[in-house]
């Protein structure tokens, strides 16, 4: 896995999908509860990101505003508070925003062209850096993760939200709805129209917080497991008699439980086989967990008395995520899905991916 962040976007919106209204003063979407949700959320973080129009037009502070929250931090070990970065295309950002005179260390993300200009108007309020010949969302990534940044939170504002989930760079998205009617047809948005990836989000909590609905959607968690499990498979011993699979179990907070791959251990083992005797029996967490294979599991086994979906069924494991569906290179009419369906296992299949594990079984006879 890579060192970028965990990437979370927030975002308060009304239920037209607005985050503004055209007035000149700043719509306030949430309330007092929601505020202070997204006050611990802020303390979670390593850092928080918001948009140079964002900064120019609410001019926010961008604080911990809780002192227990802030206590905690520095009893965990951390600054007060969270690294704050701003990320611009102009380089024109006003020295007097109260971004840069509150809270602690700043960085300022630009191209390179302009960091002259950006370094001389900030004056060492912030460390500047060029992200190249445009504001690359992916290098400002890169850099927060070699700076340690393992958790971050984008605050916004639409050109920002929109340009992580176009490029597929969000990992979590946290959308409280607020009961309110904006009507404004040229008011900002959530997002803007851009060539977003095809699929579902994973809708992970729906909750009541004061009077707003908080959605929180995982945009790209399946496809980051899976693509996880289709780089485990490229660990596998060579066999020219059996497929080279991947396999990752996550609960439902999104954390890793146990990941392995065929013949890790022994010439028989399969990769969710293995995967799973990583993991206590009857461990609680199971119960909410994912289990994502770069190949459907297998339901027709010689060399072992249970099939790979009999021991997810077995283990608890309400859903399974995974990339390419076995062809009959070995088994005829597997039908892992089938089996795991009528089990009542949550089964998607994802055939986007599926070139990409097929690509690591090149190496084996077409059927």
């Amino acid at each position: 896995m890579d060192v970028r962040p965990y990437v979370l976007l927030s975002c308060a919106m009304s239920i037209d999908g607005h985050i503004d209204d055209g007035s000149p003063e700043r719509l306030i979407l949430s309330d007092a509860a929601d505020l202070d949700r997204v006050d611990e959320v802020r303390a979670g973080s390593d850092a928080i990101l918001i948009g140079a129009g964002t900064l120019r037009r609410d001019n926010p502070r961008l604080l911990v505003a809780s002192p227990e929250r802030r206590a905690r931090r520095v009893a965990e070990g951390r600054q007060p508070y969270p690294l704050k970065v701003v990320v611009t295309e102009s380089g024109e950002l006003d020295p007097e925003l109260r971004f840069w005179h509150h809270g602690g260390h700043k960085l300022a993300y630009c191209p390179d062209a302009a960091v002259p200009r950006l370094r001389a108007a900030l004056g060492g309020l912030a460390e500047v850096i060029g992200l190249g010949p445009r504001a690359d969302l992916e290098r400002l990534l890169d850099d927060l993760g070699r700076r340690g940044v393992r958790r971050l939170m984008v605050e916004g504002g639409s050109s920002l939200h929109t340009q992580f989930l176009a490029l597929d760079l969000a990992d979590e998205l946290q959308l409280a709805i607020a009961p309110v009617l904006v009507g404004d047809a040229f008011a900002p948005r959530f997002v803007d129209p851009a060539p977003f990836p095809a699929g579902r989000m994973v809708l992970a909590e729906t909750r009541q917080v004061g009077d707003m609905a908080v959605l929180r959607y995982l945009p790209r968690h399946h496809r980051r497991w899976l693509r996880l499990a289709i780089e485990l498979a490229r660990r596998c011993p060579p066999s020219a008699t059996a497929f080279s699979v991947g396999a990752v179990i996550v609960d439902e907070h999104g954390r890793e439980l146990a990941r392995g791959f065929s013949r890790e251990t022994g010439p028989h083992v399969h990769a969710e086989e293995q995967a799973l005797a990583r993991v206590r029996p009857g461990d609680p967490r199971l119960r909410g967990a994912t289990l994502y294979s770069s190949l459907e599991p297998c339901a027709k086994r010689a060399s072992r008395p249970r099939t790979c979906a009999e021991l997810i069924v077995a283990a608890g494991i309400p859903r399974v995520v995974f990339a390419w569906r076995e062809p009959p290179t070995f088994v005829a009419g597997a039908e892992g899905a089938r089996v795991l369906r009528a089990a009542g296992v949550e089964v998607v299949e994802m055939p986007e991916l599926a070139e990409a594990a097929r690509e690591v079984n090149a190496h084996l006879p077409r059927p």
